[in-house]
């Protein structure tokens, strides 16, 4: 790994720019985003993401997996520039930094560029970035083939995304498009809408085994699915409330749902 001149200025051209990733605007002009942490910037290197700049503190460098990481990015041409540990810990999203932080590009994914899409999930208008990431990480330990938002809601490469998603954000392809659109993809391509809704009068056991390709659906986290979206569902699903409560976390909801098609409709 080439020397370089540790980052020590606050006010360092390369710091300001890793500093303003953490802002929507920046993040949409520039279209960079921000990944923290030695896990999420070694699956960004290790799923050949296009990481611009790899920012390490060497002092707060623990882990002999980090300085590995760091010779890989150095030999794929990636820029790795070093900062002190105090310059470090002012951009650092977490109270205890692990000393390193990458710059990404970032991708655009539309529906044409889901091939072979068998399984996955589709969220209306979302506004908790943590649950996204939580949903892709769970989509990712079911083995699905990705999620789609539909119109509108949280930035994808919001940094609660990333660090949520524990590196599937790198694994698992997200998609936007309108609902419109989402109705006509997955008509064309046979798969069968599984809506969740406290209306819905179907459960796990009552679904066709031979369901094998599938996308549940998923409504905002204040709304749920409207009476328009609920009657484009080819079954609807509820969850069992015992206790005194109405409603699951959005993410909580989706795990139990998806690890529940994803046993009743298993591959073969």
């Amino acid at each position: 790994m080439t020397e370089n001149e540790m980052l020590t200025s606050r006010g360092n051209p390369l710091v300001k720019e890793f500093r303003a990733l953490s802002q929507h605007k920046t993040r949409k002009e520039t279209r960079l985003f921000l990944v923290e942490g030695i896990h999420h910037v070694g699956a960004a290197v290790e799923a050949d993401w296009d990481v611009e700049t790899v920012l390490y503190a060497p002092d707060l460098l623990n882990s002999e997996y980090a300085h590995e990481l760091l010779s890989a990015s150095a030999k794929k041409g990636i820029r790795c520039q070093s900062a002190s540990a105090d310059i470090f810990r002012s951009l650092a999203g977490k109270e205890n930094p692990q000393g390193i932080l990458a710059s990404v590009q970032q991708r655009a994914t539309s529906l044409a560029d889901l091939k072979n899409f068998q399984r996955g999930a589709a969220i209306i208008a979302p506004q908790d970035p943590g649950n996204v990431g939580t949903i892709l990480r769970t989509l990712d330990a079911v083995g699905a083939d990705g999620l789609i938002l539909l119109d509108g809601g949280v930035d994808v490469y919001h940094p609660k995304v990333v660090r949520a998603s524990m590196g599937a954000l790198f694994w698992k392809p997200i998609a936007r498009t309108t609902f419109d659109d989402f109705l006509v993809w997955t008509e064309e391509n046979a798969l069968k809408r599984i809506g969740t809704s406290a209306r819905g009068t179907s459960d796990f056991a009552s679904l066709q085994e031979d369901m094998k390709n599938w996308i549940l659906l998923l409504g905002s986290e204040q709304k749920g699915l409207s009476f328009e979206q609920v009657a484009a569902c080819d079954a609807l699903l509820s969850l069992p409330m015992r206790g005194r409560g109405t409603s699951l976390n959005l993410a909580v909801a989706a795990g139990i749902l998806l690890y529940g098609l994803t046993e009743k409709t298993a591959r073969v």
